[in-house]
């Protein structure tokens, strides 16, 4: 079973995604992208949404 840091890095490279795009449709910064798929933090309800929808 894979953690949500491996599902949302994956999910960004399977629709060719950069980091620095998904930013700009998440309206969040670089670093927060970056401790999503680190395990750092996690996505808020209404950013998983969002990603949803990408």
């Amino acid at each position: 079973m894979l953690d949500i840091a491996t599902r949302l890095k994956d999910i960004r490279k399977d629709h060719n995604l950069s980091q620095e795009e998904l930013t700009r449709r998440l309206f969040v910064t670089r670093q927060t992208i970056s401790c999503w798929e680190n395990g750092v933090r996690v996505p808020t309800l209404n950013a998983l949404e969002d990603i949803s929808n990408i």
